[in-house]
C-alpha cells in the first residue's frame, strides 16, 4: 500500500507519467542496453526489442501497477504480479537486477519529464516501484524454493524425437540429458528455451508443454516465426526448426506459467488458435487421463486443416472423454474438416459454470472472451496466456 503522501502525489502525476510512458520505456531500454550490452545479447527478447512490443508491455505493466494502487489500495494486483514473475522466473531473474533497473528507468523518467520530477515526486514513484519490485522478488523467490535449485533450474535436455506437425510447427520430444528425473508440472505451464544463435548470443524463449505430466518425456511444439511488418523472423523458432534434431540437446528451463488447469469436476472449455492450441492438448490430455466427467467444450481456429497443428491429438484425447464437444473452424479449405471462417460461439452450448481457458493472439482472445460473457461465464472463470510480452493485461 502506497504511503498517504505518495499516493496523493502519484495520483495527480499518472495522468502526465501515463502519457509519456512510452518515450520512458524507449529511453529506459536504450540506456540499459548501452550501459549493459549483455541483457539484450543474452536475457532480452532481441526480437520483441526490435518490434516494440516489449517495450509497450513494461510501460504498461508500470502504469496499470501505479493506477491500480491508486484507485483500489486495498487490493494487490495478484494477476498482474504472478504472471510477470512466472516469466521473470523461466528466465532466471536475479534479485539485484531491480535495483539495475531502477537505475535506468528512474534515469529515463527525469530525461523524458525534466523538471517535472521533483524530488516529491521521485519519492512518490519510487515507492511504486520497490512495491512491484518487492512483491516480484518474493514471488520469484517463492517460484525458485519450489525447484529447489536457487534459480531457474535449468538443464540440458536431449532431443529423443522430433514430429513435423505442419510446414511451419515442429514437436520435440525431449529427455533430461543427466538422466535424472524429469520435473513435474501443470497442465498449461512453459519452459524457457536457451540456445546459442550463430552471433554468440544466448537467446531465450518460451514454449508451452504440450503433453500430460505422466508422460515419459517432455513436449514442445515450435512454431517457424516469419518476419512480417511487425518485426524479424524469430532467431530461437528458426535455429531450434533449422539445427536441432535428434540426438541434439537444448537447455531447459524447470515449468513455469500461472494458466493451469484447476483440478475442479466443472465444466471446461478450451480454446485456441493457431500455436496457442499446445498448452490446450496438455490440458485436454490431462482431462482424459484423470476421466474428467463433465463436459469439455474444445474449440481451435486456424489458416486451414494443414495448418492445424496436433489436430489427430485434439480429436483423440477428446474421443476418450465421457463428453466432449468439438469444434474447428479454418479460414481456408474447411469443407469437411470444420467450420468455414474465424471462431463464432453463437451456437456452441456452453454448460453453467464453465471454467474456460485460452490461448491465441489477442483479437481472437477478446472475441472468444466477449462471448463467453454473453452467455453467462464468469469473468473470473474466463482465464487465457498470451505468447510473447503480456499486452492485454498491461492495459488493464
Amino acid at each position: 500500500m502506497l504511503s498517504e503522501q505518495s499516493a496523493a502525489t502519484v495520483h495527480a502525476t499518472l495522468p502526465v507519467v501515463g502519457a509519456a510512458i512510452g518515450d520512458i520505456a524507449d529511453r529506459f531500454y536504450e540506456r540499459l542496453f548501452a550501459a549493459h550490452p549483455e541483457l539484450l545479447r543474452d536475457l532480452f527478447n532481441r526480437g520483441n526489442q526490435a518490434s516494440g512490443t516489449q517495450r509497450r508491455a513494461l510501460a504498461g505493466s508500470i502504469a496499470a501497477f501505479a493506477t491500480h494502487l491508486v484507485e483500489r489500495p486495498d487490493e494487490r494486483p495478484d494477476v498482474l504480479l504472478n504472471r510477470i514473475a512466472h516469466k521473470h522466473a523461466s528466465l532466471g531473474i536475479a534479485p539485484e537486477q531491480y535495483a539495475t533497473v531502477r537505475e535506468h528507468l528512474f534515469a529515463a523518467i527525469a530525461e523524458v519529464l525534466g523538471d517535472a520530477v521533483t524530488p516529491e515526486v521521485e519519492a512518490a514513484w519510487d515507492e511504486v516501484y520497490w512495491l512491484m519490485a518487492n512483491a516480484l522478488i518474493a514471488i520469484e523467490r517463492r517460484l525458485y524454493a519450489q525447484h529447489g535449485d536457487g534459480r531457474g533450474g535449468w538443464r540440458v535436455w536431449e532431443v529423443v524425437e522430433r514430429v513435423e506437425e505442419t510446414a511451419d510447427v515442429a514437436t520435440f520430444r525431449l529427455r533430461p540429458a543427466d538422466g535424472g528425473p524429469l520435473p513435474d508440472f501443470r497442465a498449461g505451464q512453459y519452459v524457457s528455451v536457451r540456445v546459442e544463435l550463430p552471433d554468440g548470443a544466448h537467446q531465450i524463449r518460451q514454449y508451452s508443454l504440450s503433453c500430460a505430466a505422466g508422460s515419459p518425456v517432455r513436449q514442445i511444439g515450435v512454431k517457424r516465426v516469419h518476419g512480417e511488418a511487425s518485426g524479424p523472423d524469430g532467431e530461437v523458432s528458426n535455429h531450434l526448426h533449422t539445427c536441432v534434431h535428434v540426438g541434439s540437446t537444448i537447455e531447459l528451463s524447470a515449468p513455469y506459467g500461472d494458466l493451469v488447469l484447476d483440478d475442479t469436476d466443472a465444466p471446461v472449455l478450451l480454446a485456441s488458435a493457431g500455436i496457442g492450441v499446445t498448452p490446450m492438448i496438455a490440458m485436454l490430455e490431462h482431462l482424459a487421463l484423470t476421466g474428467h466427467r463433465a463436459p469439455v467444450t474444445v474449440v481451435h481456429a486456424d489458416r486451414s486443416p494443414a495448418d492445424h497443428a496436433l489436430r489427430a491429438d485434439h480429436e483423440a484425447y477428446a474421443a476418450k472423454l465421457a463428453d466432449a464437444a468439438v469444434h474447428f473452424w479454418y479460414e481456408q479449405n474447411a469443407e469437411g474438416a470444420g467450420r468455414p471462417g474465424r471462431a463464432d460461439l453463437s451456437s456452441v452450448a456452453v454448460a453453467s459454470g464453465t471454467r474456460a481457458y485460452l490461448c491465441g493472439p489477442l483479437p481472437f482472445m477478446r472475441a472468444v472472451r466477449g462471448q463467453l460473457i454473453d452467455k453467462g461465464v464468469a469473468p473470473a472463470d474466463i482465464h487465457y496466456e498470451v505468447f510473447g510480452p503480456d499486452l492485454w493485461l498491461a492495459q488493464g
